[in-house]
C-alpha cells in the first residue's frame, strides 16, 4: 500500500470521496457498539457460573481451619484463598492479604491511607507541600482518575518496549523527595499488552528513592491473562528482586479475580513485606472485621487449586483470541503500509493500543462514534486526559460478539482513514 502522505491532492480527494460514501451507508444502520471498556462478554462470564453452586450445603461453609466463613473471622482471609491469589501472584501465603471484589477499591484505600496517616509512621501526604506519583503513558485511565482525585501531581514516564523509561525513573525517585510512587501494569499492560523485562524488574527493585514512605503501585491485573499458550510472556516476580536487592517494603503488590470469574464478584489481594501488611492491617481492623469469607470459600472450591484457574483461564483465551485477531488482522489488512497508524499485537491482557497520525486521536473517536461505535475517550490513556500528541486510542475487543467487533472494527478504520485524509490534505 502507498502511504498516504505521498498521494496526490486529487487522489487523496477521489479516496476521500469513496470512504465518505461507506461511511455514511454504515452510519444509516443506526448501530450501537461498544468498544470503550475492558469488559468480559457475556460469553466469559457464563464460565463461572457453577461457581454459584458450590456452596448450597452447610457442611460446606467451613475452611480448613474451621471457621464457619458466614460469620466474623480472619481479617487476612481465608488460608486457602491466601493460599491460591499467592500462587496466582507466585508469592508465599504468608506475603498476602486478602480484601474485598475489587483490586482498584484497594489501590483507592492505599492513596487515601497514605494522605490521611501516611506510609508505615511517615507523615501523612496530606501534611506535604507537595506530592507527586510517576504515570507510564500511555496507561490505565482509572490509575491516574485516583491520584487526580487526591491532587497529586501525576508525571508523564512514557512506555518503552520494555516497560517504564528507567532511567527517567531512577532519576526522579532518586533526586526528589516528594515522588511518593509510581503506577505500574507489569504484564500486559493496559493499554499497550508490554510485559516488562527481568532488567527492567530489577532495576525498580534497586531503586533508592529519596523518599523513604515512596512506593511501587504494582498492579498485576493481567498475570494469568495469557492469549497463547505458546507465546506466553514472562515476567520476573517483583517482591523476591526487592528481597533481593534489600528493598523489601518498596512494593505493594496487587491482584484480583475480577476477570478471571466476576468482575465485580471477584476476590481482590495485595502481597507485600510483613511491614507494609501490618500497616495495611492496622487500618483493616479498624475498617473491617473481615471481608466476605464466603466468596473466598467459593472460588476456592471453583477452581480447586491454580492448575484449575489456568485450565479455566484457557477457556477465556479460545474466547478472546478470535476477537484479537479480528481486530489486528483488520488493522493490517486496511492500514498496512499507509502509515497513518501504528499497533501492538499483544500476547496477553485486554486491550489493544493504536497510535494515530498526531493530532488526530479525537477527531477519530468522535467519528467513530458518529456510526454508533463507542471507544475509550482520547486522551484517557494519559493523566488529566491529556494526550500531548493526540495520537493514542485503546480499543477494547472483549464485549462485543464477534460479528459486532468485525463492523465496529471496520468503522473504526474509515473513520482512521477518513480523519488522516482531512489532516493530510490539510497540510498539502
Amino acid at each position: 500500500m502507498t502511504p498516504y502522505k505521498e498521494l496526490s491532492k486529487e487522489q487523496l480527494q477521489a479516496m476521500k470521496a469513496d470512504l465518505e460514501k461507506q461511511f455514511e451507508e454504515v452510519k444509516a444502520k443506526g448501530l450501537n457498539l461498544d468498544m470503550s471498556r475492558g469488559k468480559p462478554s457475556k460469553q466469559q462470564l457464563e464460565l463461572a457460573m457453577d461457581m454459584l453452586e458450590e456452596l448450597k450445603s452447610t457442611d460446606k461453609l467451613k475452611c480448613e481451619t474451621g471457621i464457619d466463613c458466614r460469620n466474623y473471622g480472619l481479617l487476612d482471609g481465608i488460608p486457602e484463598a491466601r493460599r491460591l491469589l499467592g500462587e496466582m501472584t507466585e508469592v508465599s501465603p504468608e506475603n498476602i492479604v486478602i480484601f474485598g471484589n475489587s483490586s482498584l477499591n484497594v489501590m483507592f484505600d492505599t492513596v487515601s491511607r497514605s494522605m490521611t496517616h501516611g506510609v508505615c509512621g511517615s507523615t501523612p501526604w496530606c501534611k506535604l507541600d507537595k506530592v507527586k506519583f510517576l504515570c507510564p503513558v500511555p496507561g490505565y485511565d482509572r490509575h491516574f482518575r485516583i491520584t487526580e482525585y487526591f491532587g497529586i501531581e501525576m508525571i508523564n514516564v512514557p512506555m518503552t518496549p520494555t516497560g517504564p523509561d528507567m532511567d527517567m525513573v531512577e532519576e526522579l525517585v532518586s533526586t526528589d523527595p516528594a515522588v511518593k510512587g509510581i503506577w505500574c501494569v507489569p504484564k500486559y499492560s493496559n493499554p499497550q499488552g508490554i510485559t516488562y523485562s527481568p532488567e527492567t524488574v530489577k532495576r525498580f527493585a534497586n531503586l533508592k528513592p529519596a523518599a523513604e514512605d515512596f512506593r511501587i503501585f504494582w498492579d498485576n491485573a493481567y498475570c494469568i491473562h495469557h492469549l497463547y499458550d505458546d507465546k506466553q510472556d514472562f515476567l520476573v516476580e517483583i517482591l523476591d528482586q526487592c528481597e533481593k536487592a534489600g528493598n523489601p517494603d518498596l512494593v505493594y503488590k496487587f491482584v484480583s479475580t475480577s476477570k478471571v470469574s466476576f468482575p465485580g464478584s471477584g476476590i481482590a489481594a495485595v502481597a507485600a513485606s510483613e511491614r507494609n501488611l501490618n500497616d495495611f492491617r492496622k487500618h483493616m481492623s479498624v475498617q473491617t472485621i473481615g471481608h466476605d469469607k464466603i466468596n473466598q470459600l467459593r472460588h476456592v472450591r471453583f477452581f480447586g487449586g491454580i492448575v484449575g484457574m489456568h485450565k479455566h483461564m484457557k477457556k477465556h483465551a479460545e474466547i478472546l483470541r478470535p476477537k484479537f485477531e479480528i481486530v489486528e488482522d483488520t488493522l493490517e489488512k486496511e492500514l498496512s503500509g499507509a502509515e497513518i497508524g501504528t499497533w501492538q499485537n499483544p500476547r496477553g491482557g485486554y486491550f489493544i493500543s493504536f497510535d494515530a497520525m498526531e493530532g488526530c486521536a479525537k477527531a477519530i473517536v468522535a467519528k467513530a462514534a458518529e456510526a454508533g461505535v463507542k471507544m475509550t475517550d482520547a486522551g484517557a490513556t494519559y493523566p488529566y486526559g491529556i494526550d500531548p500528541k493526540d495520537s493514542n486510542i485503546r480499543i477494547a475487543p472483549s464485549f462485543p460478539t464477534v460479528d459486532e467487533l468485525k463492523l465496529a472494527t471496520e468503522i473504526f478504520v474509515l473513520s482512521v482513514k477518513l480523519v488522516s485524509i482531512d489532516k493530510i490534505l490539510s497540510e498539502k
